[in-house]
Order: C-alpha cells, then sequence, then structure tokens
C-alpha cells in the first residue's frame, strides 16, 4: 500500500487512518481487537484516539480507548507495525483541561501506561488553548520529543490564525513543529478548512488527517430520516445537523456516482476526499468487520473527473 509522508517528518502512514473513538463504545473490547487486527493486516497503519475517548458515555472516565489499544498492543506484539496517535488537551474533568505544561506532562505519562508503549508516534493538542501561550505548550512538547516520548507533535481543531502563529513560535524558537492538522472536514464540512486551513497547510507542507470523513456515519447512506437517526446512539447524537436539504443531495449524489460504481456511498465520500488536494490520511471509524472490508476497499477506488464534479456540484455551499 502507498504510504504519505506526515508533514515533514519521517513518519509515513497509510491512506487511511482508523479512529478510535469507538474502541470501548460502540465497539467493546473483543469486537475492537479483531478490528485492529484486520486493519493492520489489510496494509493499514495508521490509528488514531485521544484520551477524552469515551468519557462521553455514562460511566466512562476517559481512557477507554487508549487501554484497549494497549491491551492489543501488548497481546498482538504489532506496535512496531503501527503508527500510533493521541491527543491532550480536552476536558477530563477534575480540572485536568488544556494544554499547561504541566498538565501535558501528567497526561502524557498517563496515555502511555493505557497505551503500554514507551513512545507515542504522533501526540496532538486535541484543540487549542488560547490561555495558555503557545511558547509554553509547544517547550512542553519540544522536552517530550527530546526525552523519546514523542516522535512527531500535531494539532486538531486549531483555527488558520493559531496554527500561522504556532507554527512561527516553532521557528522564532528552533522548537518542534506542527506537522500535521486534524480538521473537521468532509464532503458536508467544507468551507471552514477550504476556506483558509487548506491553503496553509499546503503552503507550509503539513500533513491533514481530518476526522469526521463520513460526518459520523451520514455519508454511508445509513441515515436519511430522523426516524433512521434515531436508531443509533451515534446516529442521535451526531447526525440531526446534516438531515436537511443540502444534506440529502449529498446522499443522493453519492447514491448516483455508488451505482455507477457498484460500491457503497461511504466507499465514495471516502474516494472524494482521497483525491482533495493536500489531504494525507483520513480519519474513519468502523465497529464492525464490515465496515472494515468497506473502509479498505474504499481506499483503492478511483473517481474519474465526472465523479468529482457530481459530488462537489451536490456540496457546494457548505
Amino acid at each position: 500500500m502507498n504510504q504519505r509522508s506526515l508533514g515533514r517528518s519521517a513518519l509515513l502512514v497509510s491512506p487511511l487512518c482508523f479512529g478510535g473513538n469507538v474502541f470501548g463504545w460502540t465497539a467493546d473490547e473483543r469486537t475492537s481487537f479483531s478490528l485492529l487486527d484486520a486493519w493492520v493486516d489489510a496494509g493499514f497503519n495508521f490509528i488514531d484516539t485521544a484520551d477524552v475517548y469515551s468519557r462521553w458515555v455514562p460511566g466512562h472516565a476517559g481512557g477507554e480507548s487508549e487501554a484497549i489499544i494497549g491491551k492489543w498492543l501488548a497481546a498482538s506484539g504489532r506496535r512496531d507495525q503501527v503508527v500510533l496517535a493521541t491527543k491532550v488537551g480536552m476536558d477530563m474533568g477534575d480540572g485536568r483541561i488544556g494544554l499547561k505544561p504541566a498538565r501535558i506532562r501528567e497526561a502524557v505519562e498517563a496515555s502511555l501506561r493505557r497505551l503500554q508503549t514507551d513512545r507515542i508516534d504522533l501526540y496532538q493538542a486535541h484543540k487549542d488553548d488560547a490561555e495558555t501561550p503557545l511558547e509554553q505548550t509547544l517547550e512542553a512538547f519540544a522536552r517530550l520529543v527530546e526525552q523519546g516520548k514523542v516522535r512527531v507533535i500535531g494539532a486538531s481543531n486549531y483555527g488558520a490564525a493559531r496554527l500561522r502563529e504556532a507554527l512561527d513560535v516553532s521557528a522564532r524558537l528552533g522548537l518542534p513543529r506542527y506537522e500535521s492538522l486534524q480538521p473537521l472536514y468532509n464532503l458536508y464540512d467544507r468551507a471552514e478548512f477550504e476556506a483558509q486551513l487548506a491553503p496553509l497547510c499546503r503552503s507550509e507542507g503539513l500533513a491533514v488527517i481530518n476526522f469526521y470523513a463520513l460526518a459520523a456515519g451520514f455519508l454511508t447512506g445509513k441515515y436519511r430520516t430522523e426516524a433512521d437517526a434515531a436508531k443509533s446512539a451515534r446516529g442521535t447524537a451526531t447526525v440531526g445537523k446534516y438531515l436537511n436539504e443540502r444534506g440529502l443531495r449529498i446522499v443522493a449524489a453519492l447514491d448516483e456516482v455508488a451505482q455507477r460504481l457498484h460500491c457503497q456511498p461511504g466507499q465514495v465520500a471516502i474516494a472524494w476526499l482521497l483525491a482533495r488536494p493536500g489531504v494525507t490520511s483520513p480519519i474513519a471509524s468502523a465497529s464492525s468487520l464490515e465496515q472494515l472490508a468497506q473502509l479498505a476497499a474504499a481506499a483503492r477506488l478511483q473517481l474519474d473527473p465526472d465523479d468529482l464534479a457530481v459530488l462537489d456540484a451536490a456540496s457546494s455551499g457548505g
């Protein structure tokens, strides 16, 4: 499988990244193990999670996804076959939030313990912390790189102005820079990323590992009405904003292209992302082996200019 450079770093990643938010939530431990094995067996190497996954589930405290990945790594012995990404900065409760140096130092040790590994390949600021100077955050990340606990750093949910500022700080102080950005980007959510972030990432050589590649499953076509969304916990929580005229127009375009190519709408949505300039490795999740097989097939799907034009026309204005 063709691998792609993660920014200007030495890390090489597969053209799709497995989103670990499902581990311990919609995929139990046994299912998660089978999904992770199948992912690597299919030739992919990139896995993304976060310390906060899945704190939103009643009874969860955060760290559940990392802990399952860690158990799988220990049982499978496949640590050297994967590029492992996690994140810090979201609210973990009891004041554990943000990107102050002390918080980063505490969080990385907890993530390393849960992941049962001695290093994190890509450690990301989960969201901007406007209350902490970028110099302090980047210096804290630099210490982790020096110590060998982190190989590369990245940013998630940063606006263009703050990302630009962070890159400037790294250059001015001689610190490791963010080599990747994890933004919201998919066939529905286009405008914010394409207007300012995409040009910045291209000009600075940053990898783009966008989340919600399938818009929480909406772009698979399984949610077409409010009743469809009500059938799953994830659908109820996240899909409502997509159930409108524009969203349904996009799904219809996905249906049209998928029918022509004899594949699934979600595979077309992934293939569209892979054809976008500057996109390195979209993040998508699966909670069954059948869904994972569809993701793997999407990485091999080629869209022609007519297919892309149909999808672009349907998704314009967003």
